[in-house]
């Protein structure tokens, strides 16, 4: 089988994951992903859809991701290792449709305004 790789974006993260058969090595940046996530939340997000498919030891994972805080990054992934299974295999698509891991999610910070301190709140308004 050949290496299969595919992107997952969220917020402002950018995780490029490549999937090949192995023993199920998840390796970011270099480092196990347990060492990389220590927090057990993020750990469950990278995993979920492998664990909806039930292939989690089938597959060695390699992600090299940037950009955006832990969470962002962390679905990210998720994204990029939904995508990487349904391009090995389509019958893949409608489980991870279902749970909602092959939708990009969009949301990104709103843009500061000039003349407001920040994006919605304005200065402090004085009538007198």
């Amino acid at each position: 089988m050949e290496v299969i790789n595919s992107v997952g974006r969220r917020k402002a993260s950018v995780a490029r994951v490549y999937l090949k058969e192995g023993k199920g090595n998840i390796t970011i940046n270099k480092k196990d992903y347990k060492i990389y996530f220590p927090l057990e939340t993020l750990q469950y997000i990278v995993t979920q859809p492998l664990n909806t498919l039930e292939v989690m030891g089938n597959f060695d994972i390699v992600v090299n991701v940037s950009g955006g805080g832990y969470n962002g990054q962390a679905e990210a992934i998720r994204l990029g290792i939904a995508r990487s299974l349904v391009k090995l295999d389509e019958e893949n698509k409608p489980a991870l449709k279902a749970e909602g891991f092959m939708t990009r999610d969009s949301r990104i910070v709103e843009r500061k305004k000039p003349g407001q301190k920040k994006a919605r709140k304005k200065f402090q308004f004085s009538k007198r």
